[in-house]
């Protein structure tokens, strides 16, 4: 009993790690995750949710005979990258890519309802663009004019010991020690009244978070159209923070803030605090807003603590008599110049010939050699940046240190690797000439379709195998119970398997998983008949089950070997030919012949090894198939 033991141990863990796997919907360990939206959690092939599935083949000719040419592996691999980011980019499901062959490209799109779209969205010709990015840009707010300030005060914002976090803020100008509380215009926005800091005599309103408390603040109150402008504004400057998505190289829009008639620098103020980047850039830091409104009032707060250290600085600059100029800082403004993809001659990988570095190498034709020796010239020395826009996302926004004038050029980066230069060049060389491609392939499959799909596969599954048990358990007896055990731990592992790696599950593999099945009962007969010649000739049952199994294996590793080997050629010849139905068939049936061999072989072999060293095992008739009638007297229990 105890030389079984670790087997019998390691059958016990397979069972409770598949358990365990198929008992939870989505698996997540650290950053592995697998799992999907159905009862097992696995991932479902077109035929089992509907979706599309469509090949395309690249046709290239060559320009000068007009004959057909092979892509190279970097324009397929290009191909797909472009295709993959614009699908993903649409929202079209979780798409499958893969290149099959030398010139053709698979898009399967499960759970896709709109194939057209789709088909649109792929055949559509990459737009890879050059623009002149302009920094700081001031713009004037025409609706926002010193005539549009009603008033304005200067000060800080202070609390109240005693108060708590809900308690109104209190705003102590700076050429009174009398605090007022900051409240809410009695009127609506569009009937604002002068009244903005006045004595608190009325209950606590919904104020936004003030600025911190040592920070000079400008209260201001506006006309109702001046208000609306500025909101405008405040709007702008939030969204320029909010598309950096939180990255280190944004380049914000300010509000810029003067008192006219002075020869003071206007003061430039964010939506939010900033902390200086890498090049000029700046980081959004998250605290409060730098700018906010009382309420729904035309009433504002604006801390000057980013440009100004104290209360006096902001007096000193902003008077009783002072009228206030507001304009508006773009950050960044991508103007177009012409420059495109069609005027990209290549882009390739590179190093730098003194560092070493790795850079990105651009040619441009004869038109693109003019143009980007007009822009180059313009912007080198500047601080404005040549943005390199593919399908509308940034690709990469390089500095020009001098003008380029011959048409080639280089990229180089800080934090370029070999891998990135390489994404970067392929990417472009995408982007400015995908290699044209034909649909040669197209099946659509509706949801409904698929659904029904797989109930009615889950179905004839379960009924293959409740018949197979059924039958090696009247024929076989205690073996058959052994073997419809092992084909249950069998099945469990090979749905784990499915889930873990993942294989996307299809009606072929369910096809191919049920012959799996018939395979592994196949070997537990030829086990068992071998077990039944050595009983009749008087063995003992633990040796005609030794002897069983030796002699079965040669016979059950020819014919699964063989059945790998076909395996291999369905699969080979289907991602040739991009079949990619027999290619999932393939795949399946030789995970499932891997397994079957497993269980049969070790599983089935420790179960009935256990069964010969217990009062069960004496009774040998119970281990061959019925009808046998010219079996020894029965023998004494084998010990292990």
């Amino acid at each position: 009993m105890r030389r079984y033991a670790r087997t019998l141990i390691l059958i016990i863990l397979i069972v409770a790690v598949s358990g365990l796997s198929l008992g939870f919907q989505t698996v997540k360990l650290g950053d592995f995750e697998r799992g999907a939206n159905n009862l097992l959690g696995l991932t479902l092939g077109l035929d089992l949710q509907g979706g599309s599935h469509l090949v395309y083949q690249v046709t290239l000719a060559d320009p000068n005979t007009g004959e057909a040419i092979q892509p190279t592996r970097d324009q397929m691999e290009g191909l797909l990258s472009t295709i993959e980011r614009r699908v993903n980019g649409a929202g079209l499901g979780e798409p499958i890519l893969q290149l099959l062959g030398d010139d053709r490209l698979l898009i399967q799109l499960p759970g896709i309802n709109d194939p057209g779209r789709a088909k649109r969205l792929i055949g559509e010709t990459a737009r890879l663009e050059f623009k002149h990015r302009i920094l700081d840009i001031e713009r004037d707010i025409q609706s926002l004019t010193s005539e549009e300030i009603i008033s304005f005060q200067v000060g800080t914002i202070i609390f109240d010991e005693t108060s708590d976090e809900n308690s109104l803020p209190i705003f102590r100008a700076g050429t009174s020690t009398e605090p007022t509380a900051l409240i809410p215009s009695e009127s609506p926005l569009q009937h604002a009244t002068s009244t903005q800091v006045s004595e608190a005599t009325s209950t606590p309103a919904d104020v936004t978070t003030p600025p911190p408390p040592s920070d000079p603040v400008i209260v201001l109150e506006i006309e109702p159209s001046g208000a609306t402008a500025l909101l405008e504004v405040m709007d702008r400057l939030k969204l320029s923070i909010a598309n950096s998505n939180g990255a280190s190289t944004i380049y914000p829009s300010f509000l810029s803030l003067a008192a006219e008639g002075t020869a003071e620098q206007p003061l430039l103020i964010p939506f939010q605090p900033l902390a200086p980047g890498f090049g000029g850039t700046f980081i959004p830091l998250p605290t409060d807003p730098l700018i906010t409104q009382i309420a729904d009032s035309n009433k504002f707060i604006v801390n000057l603590g980013f440009s100004l250290d104290s209360v006096e600085d902001a007096l000193e600059r902003f008077t009783a008599e002072s009228k206030l100029v507001f304009s508006e800082l773009i950050g960044a403004m991508d103007e177009d110049i012409g420059l495109t993809g069609e005027d990209l001659a290549r882009a390739y990988p590179g190093q730098h010939h003194s560092t070493g570095l790795p850079i990105v190498n651009i040619e441009f034709n004869s038109e693109g050699t003019r143009k980007f020796s007009e822009i180059t010239s313009v912007i080198a020395g500047t601080p404005d940046l040549l943005a390199i826009i593919l399908d509308d996302e940034e690709l990469i926004a390089p500095t020009v240190n001098q003008p380029i004038t011959r048409g080639v050029a280089f990229i180089q980066g800080k934090d370029f690797t070999f891998e990135r230069v390489s994404e970067i060049s392929l990417l472009l060389e995408g982007g400015r000439l995908p290699v044209p491609i034909t649909l040669i392939q197209e099946r659509d499959i509706d949801a409904i379709l698929g659904a029904d799909s797989l109930a009615k596969s889950v179905v004839a599954g379960l009924v293959g195998l409740v018949l197979v048990l059924v039958f090696m358990i009247t024929y076989y007896r205690v073996s058959g119970i052994i073997a419809a055990l092992s084909l249950v731990i069998y099945a469990g592992m090979l749905l784990t398997v499915f889930k873990m790696i993942p294989v996307t599950l299809t009606l072929s593999g369910i096809a191919a998983v049920i012959l799996s099945i018939g395979m592994a009962v196949d070997a537990n007969i030829l086990i068992f008949e071998r077990m039944k010649e050595e009983l009749r000739a008087g063995r003992t049952l633990l040796s005609a089950i030794n002897i069983g199994f030796n002699r079965a294996w040669p016979a059950i590793r020819d014919g699964n070997v063989s059945t790998l080997i076909t395996c291999a050629i369905l699969f080979w010849f289907a991602d040739t030919l991009g079949a990619t139905i027999v290619q999932g068939f393939a795949l399946t049936l030789a995970i499932g012949v891997l397994i079957s061999m497993f269980t049969a072989i070790t599983v089935s072999r420790t179960f009935l090894r256990l069964m010969s060293v217990t009062p069960i095992g004496n009774r040998l008739k119970l281990f061959v198939p019925s009808g046998t009638s010219d079996l020894p007297k029965e023998q004494p229990v084998q010990t292990g």
